[in-house]
């Protein structure tokens, strides 16, 4: 893969450069975006986040990289979430109930999907918990079916990826495994 005139030149910037704007976005930025931000190709503002993923994973600092198939963001790592929570005296957010992780799982593995299809499989009204899903901003709508009524479609969104450490939803366990998880608890419980 050739390297970008500006990549090859300014290799110690961009890493900067990326480190101050991933750090300033707050969100993920799309490679596409980082791209033209840094003046090089999709190819290396990838490259370049792989590496600041790697030099910040291997500090002590106290920040890390995390990438998504589109997109790089920068968060506090794990190890310092308590300090940040008792200095912004966050309050923890409520865990999502049984009944939103079903409908979750169920967007996930179907996506897109309409909230008619979630209520066949769950046997239940969801519109409240599709409402506090997208309010969480972990689905969003992402188009109509093209049936009769043109129903919402619905797909994980980012926010999804980042919370379960995903980099896409490739990396979900396979729906027999999912299966399997959900019986051992059931027989444990």
């Amino acid at each position: 893969m050739e390297r970008s005139v500006n990549y090859q030149e300014n290799h110690a910037m961009l890493l900067g450069a990326l480190e101050a704007v991933l750090f300033s976005a707050g969100d993920p930025v799309t490679f596409e975006r980082l791209a033209e931000i840094l003046d090089v190709n999709e190819q290396d503002a990838l490259l370049l986040a792989q590496e600041l993923k790697d030099d910040l994973a291997a500090s002590t600092r106290a920040f890390e990289v995390y990438l998504t198939a589109e997109a790089a963001g920068l968060c506090t790592k794990g190890e310092y979430a308590d300090y940040v929570t008792k200095y912004l005296e966050i309050k923890r957010n409520i865990p999502l109930s049984r009944a939103a992780l079903e409908t979750l799982s169920i967007i996930a593995y179907q996506q897109p999907t309409t909230r008619g299809y979630i209520e066949k499989v769950r046997g239940v009204d969801c519109s409240s918990i599709l409402n506090g899903l997208l309010q969480r901003e972990l689905v969003e709508e992402c188009g109509r079916l093209d049936a009769p009524g043109r129903p919402i479609l619905y797909r994980t969104t980012p926010a999804f990826l980042r919370s379960f450490g995903l980099a896409s939803v490739e990396e979900l366990p396979s729906l027999e495994e999912h299966l399997q998880l959900v019986l051992d608890e059931a027989l444990e419980g």
